[in-house]
């Protein structure tokens, strides 16, 4: 085992010795947008722009992936003046219903305000309802403003010569897509236009899921605006990207290798499980949840002590979700991230067991790395383990998760009470179907 520490530090020097410059790359890109976008405020002070984008940059870093960034335009409504009308019925867990967002006749100013270019008349609201904002319509004036905003920037000398073009703005169901050059590197940013509002969210209050991060921080974080984003051309639905970021940010001001962790699986998904990103497969998002999870379910600061124990409690929980094809939403638990995915879950599973059985020749970046690896630090019949959770939710729980790190050789836990409650599940768990797990 002592062999294989150097290997895991190797690798994410690799990855760190990128970070900055990634930073760097993506400050530049976002000041070019932020530009366009105060130009879009100058000409409708109806959107407005969002300067509290600190984790973003940070969020970014980590990656290794050059997926699309989110930035959301806020639209200058009050939220709490509007008439909220659930489209369906929301089963508990699976988060809001989608809705419709009315204008009062009778409402405060700003939404008086509110022109009809965005308001979509629906006989359907109601004599006190002077329509609902419509995100279709909402996305068109936005697609204009930005078209100008472009032009005026560029003709202006307001940006760098090359990092924008118009051209490259496309309308999407939900948000819009623009190419955004910070020199060497070219980010597409997806503005989606929200709408702020207060919202409890249940079940990130449940004490068991709040262990894992520092003490008050889920409570400040859900005491903050949730965000109303397009669902469909008339409907909008609760967005936790935001949230989900935040949390991203409260771990990462704890000691040990949780960020870490998901750097590395980041790394290795892009350039082994996605071959270098030209296979469909798992992107940041779903791994940012399995670290959320896995942050919740190992609370114990001692878990992310060994850069190398971090990363497997990473993957115990990714196996088991893809064991089972369902990877819950942090938030919403009932919402599985991998339902509408359209990802093979059982060809990913056999790389993601690979990887954990085998790690060294996914972490092998210079010839000096080559060699004979150790071997296969599981056998057969580990996937019938993965699966129990499907069958019985009482699972996924910690002391399950401690059963799998020790099929993976990396339990090193000396808490006497976590190791009888691995022990009294691994007797349950010892033989399924009649064959050793």
């Amino acid at each position: 085992m002592a062999v294989q520490v150097p290997l895991w530090q190797h690798y994410l020097q690799a990855i760190r010795s990128r970070g900055a410059r990634r930073a760097q790359d993506f400050q530049r890109a976002e000041n070019v947008l932020l530009t366009v976008l105060e130009h879009v405020h100058h000409l409708d002070p109806r959107f407005l722009v969002d300067y509290s984008r600190d984790l973003e940059a940070f969020q970014f870093a980590l990656r290794t992936s050059e997926e699309p960034l989110h930035v959301e335009v806020p639209l200058r409504v009050d939220a709490d003046a509007l008439l909220i009308e659930e489209v369906g019925a929301a089963e508990a867990g699976d988060g809001p219903a989608p809705c419709r967002l009315g204008v009062s006749r009778e409402g405060a100013r700003p939404e008086r305000r509110m022109a009809d270019d965005v308001l979509s008349v629906s006989s359907e609201g109601g004599a006190g309802c002077r329509g609902h904002i419509a995100p279709s319509k909402v996305l068109r004036v936005l697609k204009d403003l930005l078209v100008a905003a472009v032009v005026h920037c560029r003709h202006q000398g307001l940006v760098t010569p090359g990092s924008l073009n118009a051209d490259s703005l496309e309308e999407k169901e939900s948000h819009l897509s623009l190419l955004v050059s910070s020199g060497w590197r070219t980010i597409r940013f997806n503005i989606v236009p929200m709408v702020r509002r207060k919202l409890g969210v249940p079940a990130l209050e449940r004490a068991q899921w709040m262990r894992g991060f520092p003490e008050g921080s889920l409570k400040r974080i859900i005491g903050q605006e949730a965000a109303l984003v397009p669902a469909s051309a008339q409907h909008w639905r609760v967005s936790t990207d935001y949230l989900l970021t935040r949390l991203l940010g409260a771990l990462g001001s704890l000691p040990g290798h949780r960020l870490d962790g998901l750097s590395i699986l980041d790394r290795v998904n892009h350039e082994s499980w996605r071959d270098g990103g030209q296979s469909p497969g798992l992107n940041f998002s779903h791994l940012k949840t399995v670290l959320l999870w896995a942050s919740a379910l190992f609370p114990a600061p001692e878990d992310w002590v060994e850069l190398q124990g971090a990363v497997y409690r990473l993957l115990v929980v990714l196996l088991c979700c893809l064991a089972t094809g369902n990877l819950p939403h942090f938030v919403y638990p009932k919402r599985n991230l991998l339902s509408d995915a359209g990802l093979d879950l059982n060809a990913l599973y056999q790389r993601v067991e690979r990887f954990a059985s085998q790690p060294e020749a996914s972490l092998r970046i210079h010839v000096t790395h080559l060699g004979r690896g150790p071997p296969p630090r599981i056998g057969n019949g580990v996937k019938a383990l993965l699966q129990l959770p499907a069958s019985d939710p009482v699972y996924w729980a910690t002391a399950y998760f401690d059963v799998l790190l020790d099929k993976f050789q990396v339990f090193n836990i000396q808490d006497e009470d976590r190791i009888s409650a691995m022990q009294s599940i691994f007797r349950k768990t010892k033989t399924l179907d009649g064959k050793e797990c």
